[in-house]
């Protein structure tokens, strides 16, 4: 738990309100490249004609998106995230898809407000780890799924395997003096040991747990179009790169470009590497 939980709440919501556009502008590059993991979930769920899954902190929408074909004839998405400005996004996916057996609530992990034993699957992409409070969400996604019932997430590995976003938080950091954070607080990287999420889903009444990793790989053109994409979809970096001078952000590229040129090919395109780890278990 952090200190004051309605004080973070607030402040996340607001953050992802924000960065909700730069989901949108991105979205095609972010889900090409997390697509194994998005397959991966949905394949946990053992998705069937005529279930009804929730996605929360859904986004784009696209992970849920992959689920709702496959229980078609019959069944429902519910595609959810904290904030309307992401479910705008996913509305407009949804539409461009042609999916129509879809539903979008505005819902926080929290608190589903949705019946007990209602559901048959629930996937959440890179969520819990962000929750004031991962253990309330995680009792109350059993609460609504069936007995049996299947959730799948995904949380991030070490900063360590993840150069594609932790370089710039780390260099960020070092360059406007900021203290480094407490990993084990909500962020991230909050779930990077494997055992936490074993222990979470023992102690909010999962079973069958299973717990992998994926890796991932995500290909820019250059170097400026990652930096591009990081700010748009980072508004905590983009808000600390905003408060330095102009000579210090291009010592700070400077540092970042030379830690990253080891993923650079020749024609200076690039390839960052990523890492995650998913998990599945039953009500």
């Amino acid at each position: 738990m952090v200190e004051d939980p309605s004080a973070y709440r607030s402040a996340s919501r607001e953050r992802w309100a924000r960065a909700a556009s730069g989901w949108g502008t991105h979205r095609e590059v972010m889900q090409a490249a997390f697509r194994p993991v998005s397959g991966w979930l949905v394949d946990a769920i053992e998705p069937q004609p005529g279930h009804r899954v929730l996605e929360l902190a859904a986004g784009p929408g696209d992970t849920g998106f992959l689920a709702a074909e496959l229980i078609a004839p019959g069944g429902t998405l519910i595609s959810s995230d904290a904030v309307e400005e992401m479910l705008e996004i996913a509305r407009a996916r949804a539409a461009e898809l042609g999916i129509s057996n879809v539903e979008f609530q505005t819902i926080d992990a929290e608190w589903i407000d949705l019946p007990t034993a209602s559901l048959d699957g629930v996937i959440a992409r890179w969520a819990y780890m962000l929750l004031a409070d991962p253990a309330a969400a995680l009792r109350e996604t059993r609460r609504v799924l069936r007995p049996g019932g299947r959730l799948a997430l995904a949380a991030w590995t070490d900063p360590s395997e993840n150069p594609w976003t932790a370089v710039a938080m780390e260099e960020v950091r070092a360059m406007a003096q900021i203290d480094e954070p407490d990993l084990d607080a909500p962020n991230m990287f909050a779930f990077r040991d494997p055992d936490r999420i074993r222990s979470l889903l023992e102690e909010t009444g999962f079973t069958d747990i299973v717990v992998e990793q994926v890796d991932i790989l995500l290909p820019y053109e250059d170097l400026d179009s990652w930096w591009d994409m990081a700010l748009d979809i980072s508004t905590s970096l983009a808000e600390q790169v905003g408060r330095l001078t102009p000579a210090q952000r291009d010592d700070l590229r400077d540092v970042i470009d030379e830690r990253l040129a080891p993923y650079l090919a020749s024609d200076g395109t690039v390839a960052l590497p990523g890492r995650t780890h998913v998990a599945a278990a039953s009500a």
